[in-house]
């Protein structure tokens, strides 16, 4: 009894030694009475200011991640000098060499010392750190560039001579004289050479280049107006891997232009123009249509006051935005910018730069999903004309021998009569009926027919239309069933006993805020005490469902995305099996003034390019196209 209220206590007798000197009785070593750790002192522990070398070097852990972080510090620092042209020399993936001309405003030779040392800066004031109008504003990447690589800055202000300073590994030169016609240029040799250890984090050389590509792509989007050359000089030949000349007119003009260039001629063919307002935040750029999807978020840009952002709750607005019209393996296409007051937004929440908070998250994200749905319902019937071009590829023949024309062939006789002769007579006097019709200018043209029951074959003015008709029609009747939930709250249905959930705190909390919205939606949950809740109706077209299952998804994507979408995705996943139930079937025979209706109903209807997944509905193939398919061009 003794030696067990001494365990209690924590008295336990002294056991005996082993040779060792180690102690193997069990508690002890739980409570981590071992020797000693030789690398943790027993000392005191003295708490010491850290040198500017070591300071730097941290700080460049911070901003200078990769080769791509220290290009895009070195490009941005260039556009805030006003520079219109920006030349970027890079060697080896940036690992041995990065390189940065540019023809701006330069810095003076008396201000080089000031410009290397850390936390200086002429983007600022330091009175009012949201009022920012420029790309840099801490003062950083270039002592943090110098503390971990061989910098080299040769600079000139006219009418000024020109001067350079070096830094290694946060030791600077003196300044001294250089021969220079004006602007800037930054060297950048040796990166992480004062940090070997995070050389071996670096990926290889090609994929450190395509992450350098990438960045200078978004600031070249960001910045139309500005001639923007990389090059990459590894090896003993230079490859040239972007050369953007800068974009003249209004910014609606360079935009697509410069677009074009870099995302290539079909993405703006493909895209919807976005032009809209909500409070103070001013959205505008481009939106494929969902028919030019990707298979990855790889073509998605977004900008807030100009600068490339890879923000969570904007990616998700987008997402939002086309969950409706997209599978779940495919993603949209977007090159979007909010604009807005420097106050409304905080770019100073992390080193890179690369996230923002806004004041008010729920109207910036609401920007995007309602200005990006109402500018792909002004989109209408569209597809993207890529379509028609992976449809050419297809029917294109594979050559066994050379071509021969008609007028090279040899005379066969009589022929033989059409074989639209022995059709049956009831289709004939279909295509009689529907040949009474002329395309005028309809886009979706005329029907002249029907093939394999399922396929419409319509006339228009420069061309041909082949129509899915199952495809088409089920995105009519999703439509409108879509149309008749937003006239009226979504039908509930009561449980018979309420399902009772446990949560956390927060979780509670944040569900609670948002049940007047999930009300809407048909789900009706109010608090049980504590923190639990009672779901007490579900959506009623849902059926019999898992209410436990559903919260937790809603909670899980509110964490993700500070929004949820599950519901609502469920609800209309199941509209859409419901328009597939009762849209025309494919197989079936239709009429000539079905067929048109069809085509009709489809201009009138938004989204009705493509089907509830993503797919086409339709394909437009241009005269010109057919005839060279025949060779006739």
């Amino acid at each position: 009894m003794r030696s067990t209220f001494l365990g209690m206590v924590g008295l336990w007798p002294t056991p005996a030694p082993i040779s060792s000197g180690r102690i193997i009785d069990s508690h002890a070593r739980y409570r981590g009475m071992i020797a000693p750790d030789p690398n943790i002192s027993t000392e005191r522990p003295v708490i010491r200011q850290l040198d500017d070398s070591a300071i730097n070097r941290i700080a460049a852990g911070e901003v200078v991640e990769r080769p791509a972080s220290a290009v895009k510090e070195l490009l941005e620092n260039a556009i805030d000098a006003g520079a219109t042209r920006i030349a970027i020399d890079v060697a080896d993936g940036g690992k041995t060499l990065i390189r940065v001309t540019d023809n701006g405003c330069g810095i003076a030779a008396e201000d080089l010392p000031l410009a290397l040392s850390r936390h200086a800066t002429s983007k600022i004031d330091g009175t009012d750190l949201l009022n920012i109008h420029t790309f840099g504003f801490r003062g950083e990447a270039l002592p943090s560039l110098g503390a971990v690589g061989r910098l080299t800055i040769t600079s000139r202000v006219l009418p000024q001579p020109g001067a350079e300073m070096d830094v290694f590994v946060g030791k600077a030169s003196k300044v001294r004289p250089a021969a220079l016609n004006a602007g800037t240029i930054v060297t950048l040799r040796d990166l992480f050479c004062a940090t070997p250890a995070r050389l071996k984090f670096l990926r290889s050389d090609r994929a450190e280049m395509q992450a350098i590509t990438d960045v200078v792509k978004r600031l070249a989007m960001a910045e139309p107006h500005v001639q923007i050359n990389l090059n990459d000089l590894s090896g003993d030949a230079a490859r040239k891997l972007l050369a953007l000349d800068a974009e003249s007119g209004r910014p609606e003009v360079a935009l697509p232009a410069r677009l074009s260039r870099i995302l290539g001629a079909d993405f703006t063919e493909n895209s919807v123009a976005v032009d809209t307002m909500r409070e103070d935040l001013h959205l505008t750029g481009f939106a494929a249509l969902p028919t030019y999807s990707r298979g990855a978020a790889i073509a998605q840009f977004l900008f807030v006051n100009g600068r490339p952002v890879k923000d969570k709750l904007l990616t998700g607005a987008l997402r939002a935005a086309y969950f409706d019209f997209l599978s779940r393996d495919r993603h949209p296409a977007a090159v979007l910018f909010i604009d807005c007051d420097p106050h409304l937004v905080d770019v100073n929440v992390h080193p890179a730069k690369s996230e923002v908070r806004f004041r008010d998250p729920g109207v910036a994200r609401g920007l995007i999903v309602s200005g990006l749905r109402h500018a792909l319902a002004d989109a209408g019937h569209r597809a993207s004309s890529t379509v028609a071009g992976a449809t050419l590829g297809a029917m294109q023949p594979e050559p066994t021998e050379p071509r021969v024309y008609q007028m090279d062939r040899p005379s066969l006789g009589p022929r033989p009569a059409p074989a639209f002769a022995e059709m049956p007579a009831a289709f004939s006097a279909q295509v009689i009926e529907i040949e009474d019709h002329t395309p005028e200018d309809l886009p979706l043209g005329v029907a002249r027919g029907q093939v394999h029951e399922n396929y419409i074959i319509a006339q228009t003015a420069g061309g041909m239309v082949i129509v899915d008709q199952h495809a088409a029609h089920e995105r009519l009747v999703y439509e409108q069933l879509k149309a008749q939930m937003a006239a009226s709250d979504v039908p509930s249905q009561a449980l018979l006993i309420p399902e009772i959930i446990e949560l956390s705190e927060t979780e509670c909390a944040r569900l609670l805020d948002l049940s007047d919205d999930l009300a809407r939606l048909g789900l009706g949950i109010e608090p049980f005490g504590g923190n639990a809740i009672a779901v007490r109706e579900t959506p009623a077209i849902l059926g019999e469902c898992n209410a436990t299952a559903m919260i937790r998804d809603i909670l899980d994507e509110l964490a993700d995305q500070n929004d949820s979408i599950a519901l609502q995705a469920r609800i209309e996943a199941i509209l859409s099996r419901v328009a597939c139930h009762g849209s025309v079937r494919s197989g079936r025979r239709m009429r000539g003034e079905e067929m048109n209706a069809l085509l009709r109903e489809m201009e009138a209807t938004p989204h009705s390019g493509q089907c509830n997944h993503g797919r086409p509905t339709y394909v437009e193939l241009k005269l010109s196209d057919i005839e060279r398919l025949f060779g006739r061009t």
